[in-house]
């Protein structure tokens, strides 16, 4: 969501899926909210990348550009998700709609220097730039759609999910909570889980297309993210462990204003994660914070995130070891 770029960025929020994801939970409604913030920062060849997209560097103007774009995004993300008491090809389905609004405040500052092509020939050009730009208002909608098989220790699940545009967004922004197209994302998952010692271990694997944005006929390539966490339950109730993330860009940028080239672009992270659970009258209740330390980045802002989230489902019918929050993002 902190998109200080254009190239190589999906509508993927780093960190969505995490530990337990593919435990079913008792059939009916349950809520989410979840307050997500993160930093951000990169150099040169993002920050030039945004200038383009903005329209800041003309198509005739060759650059080059010392500069730094920074980021600090808070969102509160609600959702909504009614769990299916009938079997769906053998597994248990769920609906959810996830809304967001938030704060996005970017900033950007650096020099240009290079040439101004003209039908007279080449001028010599040298600029500064800085650039602040925040909104406060709603992002884009998500909805998911989720198949989840238990077999013992052993979850599965297969999703599908996308980006609706509905958020705020302009090409000429800096900052912007929509991403100003259409995105579909798609993958599966693995859930390791034995109530008996209390050991967990979750992957999700998930792959976006993202189509083309109208207002600056640029098209991120094709990404692959994969979302992992490990945890202990030191009883039934706390939890802790590590969680982790990848994204990394398999397919290159494109479109008619793609003037970045292929740009893929990578990001890696780990860090720590806690959670907790209770009852709230008839329902459960669960609560998780978790942070991020990003490295190993290309052609993508890095920094570090954190979200805290509180889940409240239908409360089980066996012993609260045996189903989980169906996601602890």
């Amino acid at each position: 969501m902190a998109r200080a770029d254009e190239g190589g960025v999906s509508f993927w929020i780093p960190g969505f899926f995490g530990s337990l994801a593919a435990t079913p939970t008792q059939p009916g409604w349950s809520l989410t909210s979840i307050y997500y913030h993160t930093s951000v920062s990169a150099g040169g060849d993002v920050a030039r990348a945004r200038e383009i997209t903005i329209g800041r560097i003309p198509a005739n103007l060759n650059v080059n550009l010392s500069a730094n774009v920074n980021a600090n995004v808070d969102l509160g993300i609600m959702g909504g998700t009614y769990t299916f008491a009938t079997p769906v090809l053998g597994a248990q389905a769920s609906a959810t709609l996830l809304g967001i609004y938030g704060s996005n405040s970017t900033s950007l500052a650096g020099s240009l220097t290079g040439t101004l092509t003209t039908p007279g020939g080449s001028i010599p050009f040298s600029r500064f730039d800085s650039i602040d730009s925040s909104l406060i208002a709603f992002g884009d909608l998500i909805p998911i759609f989720q198949l989840k098989w238990n077999a013992g220790v052993n979850n599965f699940m297969t999703y599908i999910t996308g980006d609706m545009p509905a958020g705020a967004y302009q090409s000429t922004r800096l900052a912007n909570l929509g991403i100003g197209h259409w995105a579909i994302d798609a993958g599966g998952g693995y859930t390791y889980f034995d109530p008996a010692t209390g050991h967990e271990a979750s992957a999700v694997l998930g792959f976006t297309y993202n189509f083309i944005n109208p207002a600056t006929q640029y098209q991120s390539g094709v990404d692959m993210h994969l979302d992992w966490g490990v945890s202990q339950f030191l009883t039934k109730q706390w939890q802790i462990g590590l969680v982790g993330y990848l994204y990394q860009e398999i397919g290159c940028d494109s479109g008619s204003g793609d003037r970045v080239g292929c740009f893929q672009s990578r990001v890696a992270s780990v860090g720590p994660q806690i959670g907790y659970i209770f009852p709230v009258g008839d329902m459960q209740g669960y609560l998780n914070l978790k942070a991020y330390g990003e490295f190993a980045n290309e052609n993508r802002p890095a920094g570090w995130n954190v979200w805290l989230t509180f889940n409240l489902s239908p409360a089980a019918s066996t012993p609260p070891t045996s189903s989980r929050p169906r996601f602890t993002k």
